[in-house]
């Protein structure tokens, strides 16, 4: 196993040099083709300092890796790439924060990630909606807008994975730049403004994954009694969760959300519908009592309209914003009891400067802050929320999460299942099976033999 884990290892590494030599070259002849005649040397494309820098260290990495592994079994060496990208990981501040988040979404496309093969601990799996998740650590929208990057991230070693927002028609979001960090306050602002290369694409995206996985079961690739249990969704390992936005000009907000039900809810474990970005003129305003009723009224008829096999449609959250009064919590726990709504993602970015970030100069810039500032915010609306649903709606709770303790109280204040985003752009792949461990942990040092015993567990 070893040995097959090296020579992939040396042979990625000799590909990667291959592919950036060979492109070099072939633009070289492109350059000197161009020019009839041309007698003058070719000339060679630049990298900037900070590419170079990338690219070393990506080189480097991969040349220790292979040297490494030679002498590891799978379970060490997957560890020690993990732990690898600790090196690489800070440079990625050295670039703007939007071109380093594509950067990261191509990377993972492209399988330049780690792939998690440690099997999650039991301790850490359950079931919600009748679907199985080896581990409660999700990633929540707005990394992988567009679906690009799927099945990189879900091998990275979350629990699940949930893409978009994507809206009807592709819109380019609101102007750059607007994505702003607050390094030393562990957060990010940002007024994207559902950027968005719109259903059709991410349609077929997730069809192709979808087709991709099919055929490998067909083939027997996937029969074997081990992988039948295995936890997982419609896009193999892991649970993929699609979250729904409205286009920024469109009258009809729920004929939005329709539209992103019926063209990609077979692809998706779950749907999210999202009215809670406040880079959207307009949207909070359906988290009232009745825009909310009306519209998940809506999207639920569009969903159950539409033909399913046994395990039938997916199910339908609504994910809300941290700035809403007790009141507001009231009505929405009211609609989603009585709508039957199968979760709550609790909750999206606020449009708040909670301390210490008043006190930053980027606080000033507009958007939504998320990272470690919101944690208190966004866990005590959670805890209010468990209690207003009496427990009976699995409720994700997101924000400010950075480490497996703070997962923890999350899942102690009601929490079914836990997603970051702004810990995992700061601490990048090595955060994942970090928090996953810590978790396990507190379970342990608390006595629970489950993640299922510990949700809410401060409310008993």
């Amino acid at each position: 196993m070893a040995a097959r884990a090296a020579t992939s290892s040396v042979k990625w590494a000799r590909d990667f040099l291959f592919r950036r030599v060979s492109s070099n070259s072939l633009g070289a002849i492109r350059n000197c083709s161009s020019v009839p005649g041309a007698s003058s040397a070719p000339k060679v494309p630049h990298f900037s300092k900070k590419g170079r820098i990338l690219t070393g260290a990506t080189i480097g990495l991969a040349i220790a890796g292979g040297a490494y592994v030679s002498t590891a079994d799978e379970a060490t060496f997957c560890g020690w790439l993990f732990s690898a990208t600790k090196v690489v990981n800070p440079l990625f501040a050295l670039l703007d924060a939007e071109f380093a988040h594509k950067l990261a979404v191509t990377a993972a496309a492209r399988g330049w990630v780690p792939r998690e093969k440690r099997p999650d601990p039991q301790i850490l799996g359950l079931e919600v909606w009748g679907r199985k998740f080896s581990n409660p650590i999700g990633l929540a929208a707005g990394f992988d807008k567009n679906a690009e990057a799927t099945e990189g991230l879900l091998g990275l070693g979350f629990g699940f994975v949930e893409v978009g927002s994507v809206t009807p028609v592709p819109q380019e979001g609101n102007p750059k730049p607007r994505i702003f960090r607050l390094k030393e306050d562990g957060a990010i602002i940002n007024r994207c403004g559902f950027n968005s290369e719109g259903i059709v694409v991410v349609a077929k995206r997730l069809g192709a994954q979808h087709g991709k996985r099919m055929l490998a079961e067909t083939s027997g690739t996937s029969s074997s009694p081990s992988d039948e249990v295995k936890p997982g969704g419609k896009s193999g390992p892991g649970i993929l969760g699609v979250n729904l936005g409205k286009n920024k000009t469109s009258e009809d907000a729920a004929a939005d959300y329709v539209q992103g039900v019926h063209n990609l809810s077979q692809y998706a474990d779950y749907l999210v519908i999202n009215v809670s970005s406040p880079n959207t003129p307009g949207l909070r305003m359906l988290q009232g009592r009745k825009e909310l009723k009306d519209l998940v009224k809506k999207v639920q008829a569009a969903r159950d309209e539409m033909q399913w096999g046994d395990d039938g449609p997916p199910p339908l959250l609504v994910k809300i914003a941290p700035d809403l009064s007790r009141g507001d919590l009231e009505d929405i726990a009211a609609v989603a009891l009585a709508l039957h709504l199968d979760g709550l993602i609790i909750s999206n970015t606020t449009v708040s400067r909670p301390e210490p970030v008043t006190n930053n100069p980027v606080a000033t810039e507009k958007g939504g802050l998320s990272g470690k500032p919101l944690f208190p915010l966004s866990t005590n609306m959670l805890r209010e929320m468990y209690t207003l649903t009496r427990g009976k709606i699995p409720l994700i709770g997101c924000g400010g999460v950075s480490s497996g303790e703070d997962a923890y109280k999350k899942i102690r204040a009601g929490a079914t299942l836990v997603q970051l985003y702004t810990g995992f752009a700061y601490g990048g792949p090595a955060l994942i099976p970090q928090i996953k461990e810590e978790l396990v942990s507190c379970l342990e040092r608390d006595g629970f033999k489950s993640i299922q015993e510990a949700i809410g567990a401060d409310h008993r």
